[in-house]
């Protein structure tokens, strides 16, 4: 134990070892967001195999009902790996969501349609997006964590974009591989079976996820922690809002950002171009992974970017792009009509995003302390997530039902934009090149002394 401790203390120099923990990391990111990004990409395949209405729209509306069920139960996975994660380790549950992730993707593929057995179709669909709900709940926040840990400290956000990285490249992969197998074998077979085979390839993704991190060593920040406080402790998820709820509140602010922004630009968009703008599937597909690659290529920039010049900064910026551009992005695609206008448009909108992203990963670890840090990360980013990212895709298709209007999703978006700006310029700290809390009772950054829980037993 005492040999841990050494060598947590020490800076992290070893780049080819944090490399080797980026690469782990982000292998179990991609097949979270994988199966995310195929639920949005083929959410009109799902509506005909399991809401089948002559309503196109109410089939659609219902998809992405079931889109935001995984939403509701992911903070609860996320509270419960977050607290398993605090008290046995990163890497013992970043093995264990990348399985249970992998799996319920898979299971997806091999639900019969609701013409074969009526309404146990979209009952096992919504079963199955639960289990992904929960594992999803502490895949993203502990992979984060994990890198950032591994660390040095003035090159937090330089290695902790490859989980931001990992989740564009998730979705381009989504988008690329259907793109390509409807163009192969038409929209029919793929309403007909081709969605299923993409939702299968889960399975040796997730395999190959779980030998990576199997392969690697514990956080030193966690084995430093362990070793002061000699032995397991374990908090409960009011304990730890007690100690955190302030930062949690505040990260949370932007994070509302982030997630709606990322499901308008990544989820919906390829909905949008298709039934609104009427690009076809391949045309749609095609501009999403094309946007997609661009802003995955942008995140190694931004991460260096945010270690020189903050967190705050980088914040505002996000605010400042999506407040601005994002309206004049969705009347370049509307106007323009065709795929390079489609692909102009997200990749404006994709900046902005990309700043969000890439900020907020880092700061998922650097807000909170290591003996809470994946309960209170996971609470905060799967809740705002729940509530903002969830709905997002719903939100917009209602939005423009109701409005008329093909612009109300981008009015939505900027007005939480402005509404955040005002929110990071007032309360949120600067935490870039500063060292992590290890505990709760430690000072936050630019901050007064974090609450104390008084006595908290260990278990």
């Amino acid at each position: 134990m005492q040999q841990e401790a050494t060598v947590a203390t020490s800076e992290p120099t070893d780049t080819s070892h944090i490399k080797k923990v980026m690469m782990g990391s982000a292998a179990g990111t991609v097949v979270e967001w994988f199966d995310f990004a195929l639920f949005g990409y083929m959410a009109v395949y799902i509506a005909q195999n399991f809401f089948p209405t002559e309503d196109k729209m109410a089939g659609l509306l219902a998809t992405f009902a079931v889109f935001l069920v995984s939403f509701i139960v992911r903070p609860i996975g996320g509270i419960y790996f977050g607290k398993l994660g605090d008290r046995v380790g990163r890497k013992k549950i970043l093995a264990l969501t990348v399985l249970l992730m992998s799996g319920s993707t898979a299971a997806i593929g091999l639900i019969p349609t609701y013409e074969s057995i009526g309404i146990w179709a979209p009952v096992l669909l919504i079963i199955i997006r639960c289990i992904q709900g929960l594992s999803a709940g502490g895949e993203y926040t502990g992979a984060t964590i994990y890198t950032v840990e591994h660390s040095p400290m003035k090159k937090r956000n330089s290695y902790a974009w490859a989980m931001s990285a990992a989740t564009y490249f998730a979705f381009a992969l989504a988008a690329g591989i259907s793109a390509g197998l409807v163009a192969i074998i038409g929209p029919e077979a793929m309403g007909a079976w081709g969605w299923r085979t993409i939702f299968l390839l889960a399975v040796p993704m997730g395999v190959v996820a779980f030998f990576i991190r199997d392969h690697l060593s514990e956080s030193p920040e966690f084995q430093q922690m362990r070793a002061e406080k000699k032995g397991q402790v374990s908090y409960t998820a009011s304990q730890v809002y007690k100690a955190e709820g302030r930062n949690i509140v505040k990260l949370g602010g932007f994070v509302v950002l982030y997630a709606l922004s990322f499901y308008i630009f990544s989820t919906y968009m390829n909905t949008f171009l298709r039934t609104v703008i009427g690009l076809s599937p391949a045309q749609s597909l095609t501009a999403s992974m094309v946007a997609l690659l661009f802003v995955t290529a942008l995140t190694p920039i931004a991460g260096i970017i945010s270690d020189k010049i903050g967190r705050r900064k980088m914040m505002q910026f996000a605010a400042i792009w999506h407040a601005l551009f994002t309206i004049p992005a969705y009347m370049v695609v509307s106007n323009g009509a065709t795929l390079e206008a489609a692909i102009a448009g997200m990749l404006i909108i994709g900046i902005g995003q990309v700043a969000a992203s890439v900020v907020a990963a880092t700061l998922l670890s650097e807000m909170f302390p290591t003996d809470m840090r994946y309960t209170a990360s996971s609470m905060c980013y799967n809740i705002t997530f729940a509530i903002f990212g969830g709905t997002a895709p719903y939100l917009a298709i209602w939005l423009t039902a109701q409005t008329g209007s093909y612009l109300a999703p981008a009015f939505y978006v900027t007005v939480v934009a402005v509404l955040c700006f005002f929110w990071v310029t007032v309360l949120m700290p600067e935490t870039a090149n500063k060292p992590l809390r290890r505990y709760h009772t430690e000072p936050e950054p630019d901050a007064k002394p974090a609450v104390s829980l008084g006595k908290v037993s260990a278990s």
